[in-house]
């Protein structure tokens, strides 16, 4: 197995995450195969229990893993379905460690942070990296390892030591370094600064490891001088200092590795040159030119809860972009507090609540995402009886179906205490309960989690054409809360279809609004597997709907065309 390392230096937030992944679609255009491996230092055994203003978006695997936003980037560029064991935390490996140690694994030794952790950290990388991620048979060729958190952060120390272990037992020939780092520039003078990355890779290089490439983040292409700088004082050679400066748009990234020859010094580097083909990145090309020349844009009503960092819903917004560029649009996102389209908040913030219905009532169509908890409901709410009453584009996740839902029993069959359970466990007409495959008391990994099939009741709906006429979908859950089956009956009288459902009947997945343009609910989260160039079907469906595309592609799958 060959590995490659991703460390940062200086600062957080440099792009660790799209570095790492692109160096895996260089390697993957070359003929390789490639599976990935996140290390995330902190103590949380996964990132299930972290507020998304923490930490960004929850990304969720197909086996239920509950993991960090980057190992969402490696499934999109990659087109791979990792498992939870390819996020490792320090509260895994500690969690492992123990409980051998209470088992009595380690016959009565002293258990300390070298070597047990440290071994705990390499066996778990080595046995990790050969399991198929591609669905092919047999381990990948090279293993693309990021390390979270800044170079010299003394939570990482234990992780650093275990991979200056690992570069030692498997060798320089099967093992690759690269350093992403800040080059800075200041003042009016514009000069660019070196000095930051020389201090970050001196740390890097006491602790035992020198970087084979640097991958210098910066506003503009790097100068020469900056580049000889860099080469004469972090002991890398000129060649190996990669310069990934701001983009256009993310999809660049792989091909400025490739313009840099990133990729033949990478396969030199790890002894692969004899074994890997030609890089060929058209596609990627395509993909890429094809969003710089987008010229027309559709607005999309976001309306959540943690709108204040985007990250929150990262998998949401590259869902619509992907949905976006196969309709030939670029998307513009407006972002809606929910709670600001709430009653309260006309007297609280008259003009964030006028801005919010303005934004609204601008978008073409609208969005409610997945959330916990009962903040920015009464908006939500609000918001999807806008959508239904004017006949404007609603596509519902997760807690956005379970919104719908209480909007149409609330307005349309007049139950004015329709509620969850989750917001309002007392209430007499209970559309949303507790559905239990979890603990009502532990909030970690207690969630209906990961890939579940979904069956479609009837082929005469919009949703199954999306899907391409499939009489079944599976997709990725992440939710406690699910539709009352003792009110189906009369939500259904009413108009409302639940089109979807799981294997038993008893859990609604998908709801439509007959004689709407597009009003859809969905209980899973679909945008965990929306891939580029493979749109996720119900984004698709909503912005083919915002866009006058929708009527013609469902008419087409009518009739077999496609």
């Amino acid at each position: 197995m060959k590995y490659v390392l991703v460390t940062g230096g200086v600062v957080s937030g440099l792009g660790k995450g799209v570095t790492a992944s692109s160096v895996g679609v260089v390697l993957k255009a070359c003929g390789l195969r490639v599976t990935s491996i996140k290390i995330d230092p902190y103590l949380n055994t996964d990132a299930g229990t972290m507020s998304p203003f923490e930490h960004g978006e929850v990304f969720v695997l197909d086996d239920g893993g509950e993991v960090d936003l980057d190992l969402g980037n490696y499934e999109r560029f990659l087109d791979v379905t990792l498992t939870r064991d390819n996020n490792i935390t320090t509260g895994k490996i500690y969690q492992s460690v123990l409980e051998k140690e209470r088992k009595g694994d380690y016959l009565g030794k002293t258990v300390q942070v070298v070597p047990h952790i440290t071994d705990a950290i390499k066996d778990w990388i080595e046995s990790v990296s050969l399991i198929p991620v591609d669905g092919k048979e047999g381990p990948a060729d090279v293993c693309v390892i990021e390390l979270g958190g800044t170079v010299g952060d003394i939570e990482s120390m234990p992780f650093i030591e275990a991979l200056r272990q690992l570069y030692f037992s498997v060798g320089q020939d099967n093992f690759c370094l690269i350093h992403v780092s800040l080059i800075p520039v200041l003042g009016v003078v514009g000069e660019q600064k070196t000095k930051p990355t020389q201090h970050s890779v001196r740390e890097l290089r006491a602790l035992g490891l020198t970087p084979h490439f640097l991958a210098c983040r910066s506003a503009q292409p790097l100068l020469e001088s900056t580049k000889q700088k860099l080469s004469q004082f972090c002991h890398v050679p000129a060649a190996n200092i990669l310069n990934i400066h701001d983009v256009p748009n993310i999809w660049h990234i792989p091909l400025l590795l490739q313009n840099q020859n990133a990729h033949n010094a990478i396969l030199k580097q790890m002894d692969l040159v004899r074994v890997a083909k030609p890089v060929d990145l058209r596609e990627w090309t395509r993909r890429a030119e094809t969003f710089d020349n987008l010229t027309k844009s559709v607005r999309i009503a976001m309306v959540g809860k943690y709108v204040g960092l985007t990250d929150s819903y990262l998998s949401v917004v590259k869902a619509l972009l992907h949905a976006c560029i196969a309709c030939s649009f670029k998307p513009s996102i407006d972002w809606i507090a929910a709670s600001d389209l709430e009653d309260d908040s006309a007297q609280s913030n008259p003009e964030a609540y006028a801005t919010a219905w303005k934004t609204l009532k601008g978008a073409a169509c609208v969005l409610v995402p997945g959330g916990f908890g009962d903040r920015g409901v009464k908006g939500m709410i609000l918001a999807a009886k806008y959508a239904r009453e004017n006949n404007v584009p609603y596509l519902g996740i997760c807690l956005g179906m379970q919104i719908s839902v209480i909007e149409f029993a609330r307005s349309v069959l007049h139950l004015e205490k329709a509620n969850s359970e989750e917001f309002d466990p007392q209430t007499p007409d209970l559309v949303v309960i507790f559905m239990p495959e979890g603990s009502k008391t532990h909030m970690g990994s207690t969630m209906r989690l990961g890939s579940r099939k979904t069956l479609f009741q009837t082929p005469d709906c919009i949703t199954s054409k999306l899907y391409n006429n499939s009489k079944y979908v599976d997709e990725r859950h992440r939710h406690r809360y699910e539709v009352n089956p003792e009110v189906v009956g009369t939500l259904e009288e009413a108009g409302l279809r639940f089109v979807g459902r799981d294997e038993s009947g008893k859990r609604m997945e998908i709801l439509e609004l007959p004689g709407h343009p597009f009003y859809v609910g969905v209980q899973f989260h679909p945008e965990y597997k929306s891939r580029p160039g493979r749109p996720s079907a119900p984004f698709l469906g909503l912005i083919m709907a915002a866009t006058g595309q929708l009527e013609a592609y469902v008419h087409t799958q009518q009739n077999g065309s496609i």
